[in-house]
């Protein structure tokens, strides 16, 4: 027969386990807790200590604490918003420092899947004959459909001479594909350009917004000016973004004087980052599509806003708010939503994207671009 009183002692200590947990997370006391809710967290105490005492199994502690905080994290119903355990947020820490490898894919969003829209020539991924449109089911083992771009950026790199092991899913085959990858010091520059043969028209395409993409583009446009440029398309199409600085320095080399983005805080003051008064004064077309998300929305609402240049493409993803990593204990994080942004003329386009001023859609089974190809029409006008 069971002993009746060790039950009640284990339940005793998981509730003393899980209470203080609570209080040192401050839960009880942000909000009136006590006061309004108190019945809700005398609940999750009691679920942890049933299930460490009762549950069939052993649980361990902090798999179930973790659990908690990820099941509050997702009760927020934002997708941009997560519980970062140890290892993913290293994998975000290695990639901020720039000591990483990566994969050689450019990754954007199909109906909450992580889509390969490119694999770079020479890289793990084109070499494992990953194709664009492979859609990533999961990343490790773990499922990957929901995932922010940015996290599943960071869960691929890591390491070099590391392993990671990717399941996709790919039309007309009917069951997964498991693919093993070995990371590699990947080098691939975030702003390619070059002039539009026959013409005085330079397009310059950024891959991504990071710390070195401001000087990549003075670089890549000191090129096209050598060679005659009088217009310029700027293709921010499949770019998912990156950091808020870069995409403000490349605004200001596009736009006058003025604000280029405001952030907007529900904790704290605000703050607009504005452009000064030299900029790149020639026609200008930026090319956009659903997977210009984040800082390429940045740099587009404030084109469009202060009317140096014309938007073609199709509607942008439509992510117009910022999150903020703040460190846990035992190697862990919280990334949480904190801000919006706003464009020069106050547009929240979060959920919403930005609509070109011109819509051209894409014909991704057709060979020839014809976004660009609209572009330079529009230019050489």
């Amino acid at each position: 027969m069971r002993n009746p009183y060790g039950r009640q002692r284990g339940f005793a200590k998981g509730a003393i386990s899980i209470l203080a947990v609570l209080l040192f997370a401050g839960i009880f006391f942000a909000g009136g807790v006590i006061a309004s809710n108190y019945k809700h967290a005398g609940n999750l105490i009691k679920v942890y200590s049933l299930v460490k005492s009762q549950y069939l199994k052993e649980v361990n502690t902090t798999k179930l604490v973790d659990g908690a905080i990820g099941g509050m994290v997702e009760s927020l119903d934002d997708p941009y918003s997560a519980y970062l355990d140890a290892e993913t947020y290293a994998h975000l820490q290695e990639q901020i420092r720039g000591t990483f490898g990566g994969l050689g894919i450019l990754v954007g969003m199909t109906e909450d899947y992580l889509t390969v829209v490119r694999s770079f020539e020479g890289t793990p991924a084109a070499e494992e004959g990953i194709e664009p449109g492979d859609k990533i089911q999961s990343i490790d083992g773990k499922n990957a459909r929901g995932m922010d771009l940015e996290t599943a950026v960071g869960v691929m790199r890591g390491p070099v001479g590391t392993k990671i092991e990717l399941t996709l899913i790919r039309d007309g085959r009917e069951s997964p594909l498991h693919v093993t990858l070995t990371r590699e010091e990947i080098i691939v520059p975030t702003v390619v350009g070059s002039m539009v043969e026959g013409t005085k028209v330079a397009h310059v395409a950024i891959a991504q917004f990071n710390e070195k993409t401001p000087g990549e583009l003075e670089s890549a446009l000191k090129k096209v000016k050598k060679d005659g440029m009088r217009a310029l398309i700027l293709d921010l199409r499949n770019n998912p973004g990156g950091e808020l600085i870069a995409a403000k320095e490349v605004a200001d080399k596009l736009i006058p004087e003025g604000p280029v983005v405001t952030v907007d805080y529900r904790a704290g003051e605000d703050h607009t980052y504005k452009a000064d008064d030299r900029y790149l004064d020639i026609p200008l077309v930026v090319l956009v599509n659903g997977n210009s998300a984040s800082a390429s929305e940045i740099v587009a609402g404030a084109v469009k806003d202060t009317e140096v240049g014309k938007l073609l493409g199709t509607t942008t993803f439509g992510k117009g708010i910022v999150q903020t990593v703040f460190p846990l204990d035992n190697g862990a994080a919280l990334k949480l939503t904190t801000a919006r942004y706003l464009t020069p003329d106050g547009h929240n386009i979060h959920g919403k994207g930005i609509t070109p001023d011109i819509t051209v859609p894409e014909e991704p089974k057709n060979r020839e671009d014809i976004q660009l190809q609209k572009a330079v029409e529009l230019l050489k006008k």
